[in-house]
């Protein structure tokens, strides 16, 4: 089974526009040494699942962002797509979570959408109340609203792969069949977790959809994204200032910052910390 790929397709007959997308390299890229519960991991990729699926509409180079920030005992899922398919993404949770209702998880908070392409005087965001039961429910609820066009999402997840289905009316939809959105509706109903998750998209969508004209678009690959940017961490450390670096250096032996979203951590000693104060200040503008 191709693995790591979206595809965009049309149900001609209908005017209905979808997405399919499978992850398990990039998604086990994702995940590698967090330690996530299977409740977080879960939720992160449905999410991530979202992300590929709306990021693969991007038109010029960009990137969207997701996040979910709540009072749960799932604080924070983040994730970050680019043009090229480039993900990146984290979690913060509780240490003593326990598998719950995925509103119990999450809590009361808010869905961010942040897009920001070439061209923006400043990036586009979007910030909705969480509504909905699933992760579905969710995204469902905010990009009927926004996009103000009928929307289904169906996601899956196991911890070793993801999966996801979009689908979704095009203007005139109705008119050019008036049942057309809900009996697609019912035939996505029938869609098990595990059929989404194990079988491709050239298999799956004839069997989902038999009586309708599907134009599938070329794949496209999605890969996790996320390398050591030390440059970063050292801008950083010099807009702190050298004296209250060294303080801490001091006070606790070394420095260490951990990038979340990455999951990289950088170490500073005496001798690397003045390296960094060192080298030429125009290397981190």
């Amino acid at each position: 089974m191709p693995t790591d790929q979206t595809h965009r397709f049309l149900l001609e007959n209908l005017d209905i526009r979808g997405a399919w997308v499978s992850l398990d390299t990039a998604w086990n890229a994702l995940l590698a040494q967090r330690n996530y519960p299977p409740p977080v991991s879960e939720l992160l990729g449905e999410m991530t699942a979202v992300s590929v699926m709306l990021a693969a509409n991007l038109k010029q180079a960009g990137r969207l962002t997701l996040q979910i920030q709540g009072s749960g005992p799932v604080s924070l899922l983040v994730i970050d797509c680019d043009e090229q398919l480039r993900l990146r993404g984290m979690a913060r949770h509780d240490q003593t979570l326990v598998p719950a209702p995925v509103p119990d998880l999450l809590g009361h908070g808010q869905l961010a959408l942040t897009l920001d392409t070439v061209g923006l005087k400043q990036p586009y965001q979007s910030l909705v109340p969480l509504e909905g039961d699933t992760i579905s429910a969710i995204f469902e609820h905010y990009l009927s609203q926004s996009e103000q066009q009928p929307t289904r999402l169906l996601l899956a997840a196991r911890p070793n792969r993801v999966a996801g289905l979009f689908l979704q009316t095009l203007p005139g939809a109705h008119a050019k069949d008036p049942d057309g959105w809900n009996r697609i509706n019912l035939l996505a109903n029938t869609l098990k977790s595990d059929e989404l998750l194990d079988t491709p998209v050239t298999e799956l969508l004839p069997r989902l959809f038999p009586e309708d004209d599907i134009r599938l678009y070329d794949p496209r690959t999605v890969t996790h994204h996320c390398p050591r940017d030390p440059e970063k961490i050292h801008a950083m450390l010099r807009s702190l200032g050298r004296d209250e670096c060294e303080a801490a250096l001091h006070e606790q032996g070394e420095i260490h910052v951990h990038d979340d979203l990455c999951g990289h951590d950088y170490r500073f000693d005496a001798t690397r910390l003045a390296a960094v104060f060192e080298e030429p200040e125009h290397r981190y503008h």
